[in-house]
């Protein structure tokens, strides 16, 4: 009897304390969708066949560059005001960004709001991944990193379905996106409660900071151990930041209507968000470089597919996107979890924060090279371009595949030898 209540006692406790991250990925969810409905309609505004190209890219470039800084300052930034309150902050910073498009147009301040709404988001993510990280514990970080996943999955789906009911031309986008992220600073402020509290982790510099790559497992140290996972979350950079970005610039290049290409974003946001369980089920069944080889040879195959349909067949377009989003925005969580299956838990932290500086280089070096790309080759070559990353994955997968298993404990000494 007394094994019966104590069972029954931490089952209790386990969901408690699963229900109470809810209200923060409530507040992850509002932000966010007002953030990438902002994207959305930058991207919208600077379709305009009137604009320069080379304006398109500074604009478009200046985003990625604010998240490196963001990815940079985080950690400072958290150890001072905590993870609440510097969501809080940067959340509001990101409003305010947001409000800054309705009052001007010159090019110089789009700029430099774009850079600050990369900064802001960057933080956003740095502060929830790394809240993540502590309160969870090995039994249950990936049911948790799969439900952050879904939440900025739905997200970028919900900023879409705002731009559908808003209206793709409406002159109020940008106010939507602005009051969108005010409810989340208020929701989190005064609705969703404080933050539940951090296990008393030992308050050292490997845990506590955010991005402490000069010590554990560098950037390089993970090249050698994980290749697979380097070129998945670089991609992963790639992918997210030009799809979301360039898609509706690519969809006025090819001839389709404002509509119709959110339609496609959203497709591909769909099928993104209705992957992740599955996805993450299998990868917890079968070999997760199997998983990427799969993954990846479908991405790329997706993408000559994208190309060859081009404007001819809109329905099957949205087919093709789906089944996109489906694959390779899979690929970032199964790649980290195999990450995390060969790196000893004390320096997953560590490890994290030089993935996600690798992630936003894929978010700075790819926008203007696709921009570029699209101008002077043809539309279609953003997805060449996506394909050719995604067979990248692929080929990585093989070559972990035919290297000799590393080993857990091969993982540590690695780390202890930092």
């Amino acid at each position: 009897m007394s094994s019966f209540a104590d069972s029954f006692s931490r089952l209790r406790k386990k969901a408690e304390r699963s229900w109470a991250i809810v209200p923060v990925m409530a507040s992850v969810c509002i932000v966010t969708t007002g953030n990438a409905l902002l994207t959305t309609s930058v991207s919208l505004k600077l379709s305009d066949p009137q604009i320069a190209s080379s304006v398109v890219q500074f604009v478009l470039t200046a985003f990625p560059v604010g998240f490196l800084t963001g990815c940079i300052l985080a950690k400072s930034v958290v150890v001072r005001l905590g993870h609440e309150r510097t969501f809080l902050l940067v959340a509001l910073l990101s409003a305010i960004v947001a409000s800054g498009f309705m009052l001007t147009t010159l090019v110089p301040v789009w700029i430099l709001l774009r850079l600050l709404s990369g900064l802001s988001l960057a933080m956003i993510f740095v502060v929830c991944e790394s809240w993540i990280n502590l309160y969870a514990d090995e039994r249950n970080r990936g049911t948790y990193f799969s439900l952050y996943m879904m939440t900025s999955v739905l997200a970028v789906l919900l900023g879409q379905v705002l731009v559908a009911l808003v209206g793709a031309e409406s002159p109020y986008l940008f106010a939507v996106a602005a009051g969108t992220i005010y409810l989340g600073v208020f929701f989190c402020r005064f609705l969703g409660g404080r933050w539940p509290a951090l296990p008393a982790w030992p308050q050292t510099a490997e845990i506590v900071g955010v991005l402490p790559i000069e010590k554990g497992f560098g950037l390089w140290r993970l090249a050698v151990l994980v290749p697979v996972t380097i070129v998945g979350v670089f991609q992963a950079g790639m992918t997210n930041t030009n799809v979301f970005a360039m898609t509706p610039i690519y969809g006025v290049h090819v001839g389709l209507t404002a509509s119709a290409t959110v339609g496609l974003l959203s497709a591909f946001s769909i099928g993104g968000l209705l992957a992740q369980a599955p996805v993450g089920l299998l990868s917890d069944r079968f070999d997760r470089r199997i998983m990427l080889l799969v993954q990846g040879a479908l991405a790329a195959l997706l993408c000559a597919a994208i190309v060859w349909a081009g404007n001819r067949h809109p329905a099957l377009l949205v087919v093709l996107f789906f089944a996109y989003g489906a694959t390779t925005l899979t690929i970032y969580p199964v790649a980290i979890a195999f990450a995390n299956s060969q790196i000893d838990g004390r320096y997953m932290v560590a490890a994290s924060g030089g993935l996600l500086l690798l992630y936003s280089f894929g978010n700075v070096m790819t926008p203007g090279v696709a921009a570029g790309l699209m101008t002077h080759v043809a539309p279609q070559a953003l997805f060449v371009l996506l394909g050719s990353g995604a067979a990248l994955v692929a080929a990585a997968a093989c070559f972990n595949l035919v290297r000799r298993p590393a080993k857990k404990t091969e993982c540590l000494v690695l780390g202890a030898s930092e």
